[in-house]
């Protein structure tokens, strides 16, 4: 299905995701439409129409999607169930399926290793005997995680020996969670593609992540070369994933890369962080991508548009120095329209082309 310009794109989440996309949209003639529970949204400040409305609110949904023509989601911390109201009234993408399994890191694992990918050694923790078992099977040190909810590297608590479990337990709060085996890694690297409705699947560079507190702190395209065959067996598999799914939009995978290979840590099923720097770096952007597949439209080139791109974050008072970015004439600024640079929080970043 094609949608002309001048159809009406809803997105579900106010954040600067959806921010990004509402202005993607705008530039190839759209109309976006933010779903949010917030009143104050970076996302509804730059787009058409805004409803405010809770996602678990299947009639306020129903009647958001009946108002346009296609719905997307730009974070995968929403309710699934609901999204069937959604579905009953207009196209989805990306699909539920692989909303619902991102949500659950234990679902995410066991399909990655269904489709013969390679996750760190992992194990369901429901109570702490299984956290201890897990323990015996995989050793310490290791991280517990929630199943559910977390990022940024929130909902998760390290464990150096067996003796942290008590305390690690109790540290998530006894939610159901996941026991992964640390290892040992020369650098994160994520694979960004965009599928369309078609099949044809196009991939963009792969950027080099550096995390800082679990925060993404910068991505650098291209990576090193020597990272070159594990990106080629990560892109390899992360098309099969896409393809398993019926996927439909931009997919972002990500992975360690050791010795071993590439070693899967989680996947995000829409536009991405360490996908930014495709707005100036690359001939088009995942955001314009995205829009373009979930319109049926061709897609757009991913050549890089610079030899080397870089993308940093500016995290809670990072983004108080704005004058001072301005006044580089490298930088290209984005700021977020959020308004207290809180400690963790993504106020912007910015990209700088090496030419």
């Amino acid at each position: 299905m094609t949608l002309p310009p001048g159809s009406t794109i809803g997105i579900i989440g106010g954040g600067q995701l959806g921010r990004m996309l509402a202005m993607a949209a705008a530039q190839l003639g759209y109309k976006a439409h933010i779903y949010a529970p917030d009143l104050d949204s970076p996302a509804a400040e730059v787009s058409a129409l805004f409803t405010r409305g809770a996602y678990e609110d299947e009639g306020a949904l129903a009647r958001f999607a009946a108002s346009v023509d296609v719905v997307t989601y730009e974070f995968e911390n929403i309710p699934v169930a609901p999204l069937d109201a959604v579905v009953a009234k207009a196209p989805l993408h990306p699909p539920r399926g692989a909303l619902e399994i991102a949500q659950d890191r234990l679902a995410e694992k066991e399909f990655v290793t269904s489709l013969d990918g390679r996750p760190a050694p992992y194990a369901a923790v429901d109570n702490l005997a299984d956290l201890q078992a897990a323990l015996g099977r995989i050793g310490a040190p290791a991280i517990l995680k929630t199943r559910r909810m977390g990022y940024d590297g929130k909902g998760q608590a390290r464990l150096r020996t067996a003796d942290d479990a008590a305390d690690a337990f109790d540290a998530l709060g006894g939610a159901p969670a996941v026991l992964e085996g640390f290892i040992t890694f020369d650098a994160e690297f994520s694979i960004l593609l965009c599928r369309a409705q078609s099949g044809e699947i196009a991939f963009w560079d792969a950027p080099h992540n550096t995390h800082i507190g679990g925060i993404l702190d910068r991505s650098e395209a291209p990576a090193s070369a020597d990272l070159a065959p594990g990106i080629a067996e990560a892109s390899a598999f992360a098309a099969r994933l896409a393809e398993a799914l019926d996927y439909v939009g931009v997919l972002a995978l990500e992975f360690f890369a050791s010795a071993d290979g590439p070693v899967f840590n989680e996947m995000a099923p829409r536009v991405h962080n360490s996908g930014h720097w495709t707005i100036e770096g690359a001939v088009t952007s995942q955001f314009e991508n995205h829009i373009r597949a979930i319109c049926g439209l061709p897609l757009g080139a991913t050549t890089l548009a610079a030899s080397r791109v870089e993308m940093r974050n500016l995290i809670g008072r990072d983004a108080d120095k704005w004058l001072d970015i301005l006044a580089d004439p490298t930088a290209h600024l984005h700021l977020y329209g959020k308004g207290e640079g809180r400690a963790g929080r993504k106020m912007g970043h910015v990209t700088r082309l090496i030419r």
